[in-house]
């Protein structure tokens, strides 16, 4: 039984090298650290991110929780994205290799029914291959030809035997120019990131269209509101992404301190590192043109006793929200509002994932079930690299 790359090598006029297979994300590597901070951005000085131009130092909102706590909690709904990445092989295409990555992608949506009863919203889970663009070179009809490839490989009988099937062939550029310090392989990481993205994206669109997001039922969206470039960003997409993000909270487990300044330009870093339990700071403008004419308001909030962390920036979170209408792009997002947000934010924070999982002192509860729940759904490594 032939694997499916060599398949796919002889359907594209390649050569495959049968070498090692492995899971990029379980390879042992050197301590990093990881942000999730987009590096577009600009910061819109002398600008606030909210209405209280008064406020220059944190504001403690542990009452506010406390009194918030006897309420329905503002947010319903639950948004997290993941993939794992694997390297499958390496193709040769003109005496060049290129490596053959595969991707497990997983999105998932859950909605808190009552105060422990969740459900699933929306899944998606799927495997995805990435090839170099000079796999498909030369084919007229390049989106055709990709779809009638994938069709070839999920009839192939492996895959039938194993009950699965490749969701998306991804392209990645084959062509390096000088300068470009990225590899083929993050290239085609990116491209299944991309892919992840575009999955929020939609379930986010579908929850908007079916009116479930309001000022009662708030999202939260795991990790950064700064998407990428639109390829084709226009004022009615623009328009589309606003209306959809309206009632949508981005909630950053990681993020890069020196990217973080204050409304006059200035390192924000000491201050965030030193905010106290339950306080937040005063919200930030920022402006990015990666999807368009989009403007943010940022802040930070401090939901874990510093001491029982083991970072000045453990228990800290980075919350973003994007401004929608003309009064809030020109003078920021209602304090009120962020008060709000902030004290909701607060009063998910327990139970926690102490012991399951290293960022347990960022982690809003909910999002970690709902991160769970996707990677519960994943192939095991073993048997998705014997699919190849």
């Amino acid at each position: 039984m032939s694997r499916i790359v060599e398949f796919i090598a002889d359907e594209t006029n390649g050569k495959a090298y049968k070498s090692h297979k492995f899971c990029f994300d379980a390879e042992l590597k050197l301590p990093s650290l990881s942000y999730e901070d987009p590096k577009e951005f600009t910061i819109e000085k002398q600008k606030l991110g909210e209405t209280d131009d008064k406020l220059k130092t944190t504001k403690d909102l542990s009452n506010f929780a406390k009194q918030l706590s006897i309420e329905k909690p503002l947010f319903t709904y639950f948004l997290d994205g993941s993939r794992r990445i694997y390297k499958v092989d390496d193709i040769e295409y003109s005496q060049r290799l290129f490596p053959v990555v595969a991707g497990q992608v997983g999105v998932a949506c859950c909605q808190r029914l009552s105060a422990g009863e969740f459900k699933k919203v929306n899944l998606k889970c799927f495997p995805v291959l990435a090839l170099p663009s000079i796999a498909v070179t030369g084919q007229k009809h390049e989106k055709q030809y990709i779809g009638h490839l994938i069709d070839k490989i999920n009839k192939l009988d492996k895959m039938k035997r194993f009950g699965v099937g490749i969701h998306d062939l991804l392209i990645y550029k084959s062509d390096l120019k000088d300068g470009e310090g990225d590899d083929y392989m993050d290239r085609g990481t990116a491209k299944i990131q991309d892919k992840m993205i575009e999955c929020e994206k939609q379930i986010v669109d579908e929850l908007a269209k079916k009116n479930f997001l309001n000022e009662d039922n708030y999202l939260i969206k795991d990790g950064t509101l700064q998407y990428g470039t639109a390829t084709n960003s226009n004022f009615k997409e623009l328009a589309v992404y606003k209306s959809n993000y309206r009632c949508v909270v981005g909630v950053s487990k990681s993020f890069n301190p020196e990217f973080s300044k204050n409304h006059k330009g200035k390192s924000n870093a000491s201050a965030i590192a030193q905010l106290p339990l339950f306080h937040r700071t005063p919200a930030i403008r920022y402006y990015t043109s990666r999807i368009g004419d989009v403007h943010f308001c940022i802040w930070y909030v401090r939901i874990r006793e510093k001491k029982y962390t083991d970072s000045p920036f453990s228990g800290i979170l980075k919350l973003e929200k994007v401004l929608v209408s003309n009064d809030e792009i020109e003078y920021g997002l209602q304090s009120s509002e962020i008060d709000r947000i902030t004290a909701n934010i607060i009063n998910e924070r327990n139970p926690v994932c102490y012991g399951k999982d290293q960022r347990w002192a960022n982690h809003l509860y909910p999002v970690y079930l709902t991160e769970s729940y996707i990677k519960s759904q994943y192939l095991g490594d073993v048997h998705f690299l014997n699919l190849f």
